[in-house]
């Protein structure tokens, strides 16, 4: 075949296709690699050899850049785990049902960074009357905004619609922009509002939610144990 007939016959995307399948290819043509225009962000750069050096730097630099994100998070994970278990020593050692109830509260407001707290109970009050209380004595027919959320048993967090914004904290509602919401069985529900509107995002996982769920529900128990 003549150098004519290759040059009408074979494209690019032929020679790509070739050297991907032999990639050996160049250690048989080494002035051919030296005569290579390989291109970069910045402009060509002068050889196959400084072009893989610079791959490789950029992708070393890519692997910092992720282990140090992994190293903050796991940083973010370890003080989180230890506001979960500071919660679960204020359950233990409070004297009191109530006085478990009110440190829990205190505690998701203070240790998590949050700006409001409800705690929304089933059924006939077990609980002193407080401003983070909200009785709901028909359960959870009395809300059927949050029926769905009822019905799957797992955290969500994320923003709210107005509606049950409103129903959680009232007059406080728009100045909540996300929120936590836990399901506490047949107890009732847990709500924690953020005015920063990234606090809280869908995305997050829920182990931690859960974990605080468990202590809350556990409180609860205690308080109604006690009444």
């Amino acid at each position: 075949m003549t150098d004519t007939a290759l040059d009408d016959t074979l494209q690019a995307k032929d020679v790509a296709a070739y050297l991907r399948r032999h990639p050996e290819f160049l250690n048989d043509f080494p002035d051919l690699a030296a005569q290579l225009t390989l291109p970069r962000e910045q402009g060509p750069v002068a050889s196959l050899a400084v072009y893989q050096l610079q791959n490789l730097r950029d992708k070393n630099g890519e692997l910092e850049r992720r282990l140090a994100e992994l190293t903050v998070i796991a940083a973010e994970n370890e003080k989180l785990m230890q506001r979960v278990h500071d919660l679960n020593v204020t359950v233990l050692r409070a004297s009191t049902p109530a006085l478990a109830a009110r440190s829990v509260i205190a505690k998701l407001s203070e240790d998590f960074k949050t700006d409001q707290v409800r705690l929304l109970m089933f059924g006939p009050a077990t609980l002193p009357p407080a401003d983070w209380l909200v009785q709901v004595p028909g359960g959870r027919a009395e809300l059927p905004e949050f029926a769905d959320f009822l019905a799957h048993h797992e955290p969500i967090a994320g923003r709210l619609s107005a509606e049950r914004l409103y129903r959680l904290f009232g007059d406080h509602a728009p100045e909540v922009q996300s929120s936590a919401l836990m399901p506490l069985g047949e107890l009732g529900i847990l709500a924690i509002g953020s005015g920063d509107v990234d606090h809280f995002q869908p995305g997050m996982g829920t182990l931690f939610l859960k974990m605080i769920a468990a202590t809350v529900t556990a409180a609860l128990l205690r308080s109604q144990d006690g009444a």
